[in-house]
C-alpha cells in the first residue's frame, strides 16, 4: 500500500538542496585560480583574464607552465609540468599555452618535455595531450617499469580538437586543423586540414589553389549583410515559416524584374524593428 506524501516533509529536503546548490556555486566561484587570485599557485606566467574552473584537476610543476590571456581551462582539467611534483626543470618552460585558448572538461595536459599550444584553439571535453609514452623494449619486462620516451609536442593556432581525442608524443598539429573526436594523433598533420581515425589521417584539407578537397558537403554561412541591426535579426527569427516564405519569393520577383524594384536587404529588414 503506498505511503500517505507528507506535504510538509518536503519542505526541509528543498531548503537543504538549495542551500547545498548555493554552497557549491559559492565553491566554484572561490576556488576556481585567476591571476588576481591564483591560491597556492605560483605559476610561471597567466595572462588577464584567464581562468581555472574549480574543482582543479591535477596540477603540479607550474612554475614551468606559461598560460596566456582570456583561456578557459575546464572542471577536472590537469596540467602538469615535469614527470613528478618537486623537479627543478631549468630556467625555460615546458608547458606554453597561448591566448585565448579553451580546454574542455576532464582534459589532460601531460608536459613532461616541452608542449605548446597556439593562440584559440578549443579542446572539447576529455582531451589527453603528453609529450610522454611508454617503451616496449623489453618484452620480458612490465611495460610500466620501463622508461618512457619523450618528445615535444605542438599543435598550432586555432586548432579545434574533438572530445576524446589522444594527441601523442612527437605530434606536429599544423594551423586551424580540425582533429575529429576520439581521434589518435601522432606525427605531422599540415595546416588547414581535417584529420580522423586512430591512427588519424587527413580526411579533408583546404590549399589556395584547390579549395576544400573533397568539397565541403555544406554550404558556407551567408554574411550578415551590412547595416543590419541586432533589433532586426531578432525580429527576423521570429518570423514563421509563411512570413519567411514570403520575403524569398519578394526578393525573387525583385531579381527576375517580374515585380518592381524592392528594398534592399537592410531595408526590408528596417520594416520589422518593434516600433515600425
Amino acid at each position: 500500500m503506498p505511503k500517505r506524501k507528507n506535504t510538509f516533509s518536503s519542505w526541509p529536503r528543498r531548503l537543504a538542496q538549495r542551500a547545498v546548490h548555493a554552497g557549491w556555486a559559492w565553491a566554484q566561484r572561490t576556488g576556481s585560480v585567476t591571476a588576481e587570485h591564483p591560491g597556492r599557485f605560483r605559476f610561471g606566467a597567466m595572462g588577464t583574464g584567464t581562468r581555472l574552473a574549480f574543482p582543479l584537476g591535477t596540477v603540479f610543476g607550474e612554475t614551468w607552465i606559461r598560460l596566456g590571456a582570456h583561456c578557459i581551462v575546464g572542471e577536472q582539467v590537469t596540467l602538469t609540468a615535469g614527470l613528478m611534483p618537486g623537479l627543478d626543470l631549468g630556467p625555460e618552460p615546458i608547458l606554453r599555452i597561448g591566448d585565448g585558448v579553451v580546454l574542455g572538461r576532464g582534459s589532460h595536459v601531460i608536459a613532461d618535455t616541452t608542449v605548446t599550444i597556439g593562440s584559440d584553439c578549443y579542446f572539447g571535453p576529455y582531451v589527453y595531450v603528453t609529450s610522454t609514452n611508454h617503451s616496449y623494449d623489453d618484452p620480458h619486462e612490465p611495460i610500466g617499469k620501463q622508461w618512457p620516451r619523450m618528445e615535444p609536442v605542438e599543435i598550432g593556432p586555432g586548432c579545434w580538437i574533438g572530445t576524446g581525442a589522444v594527441i601523442l608524443p612527437g605530434a606536429r598539429v599544423g594551423r586551424n586543423v580540425v582533429v575529429a573526436a576520439g581521434a589518435v594523433v601522432r606525427g605531422t598533420v599540415p595546416d588547414h586540414a581535417v584529420v580522423a581515425g586512430a591512427p588519424a589521417r587527413v580526411v579533408r584539407r583546404w590549399t589556395p589553389a584547390d579549395g576544400w578537397q573533397p568539397p565541403l558537403r555544406t554550404p558556407a554561412p551567408v554574411p550578415i549583410p551590412e547595416g543590419v541591426t541586432p533589433d532586426q535579426l531578432r525580429a527576423l527569427s521570429a518570423l514563421d515559416e509563411e512570413a519567411v516564405a514570403r520575403l524569398a519569393e519578394l526578393d525573387g520577383q525583385a531579381s527576375t524584374g517580374v515585380a518592381e524594384p524592392a528594398a534592399s536587404g537592410p531595408a526590408r529588414l528596417a520594416e520589422l524593428e518593434p516600433g515600425s
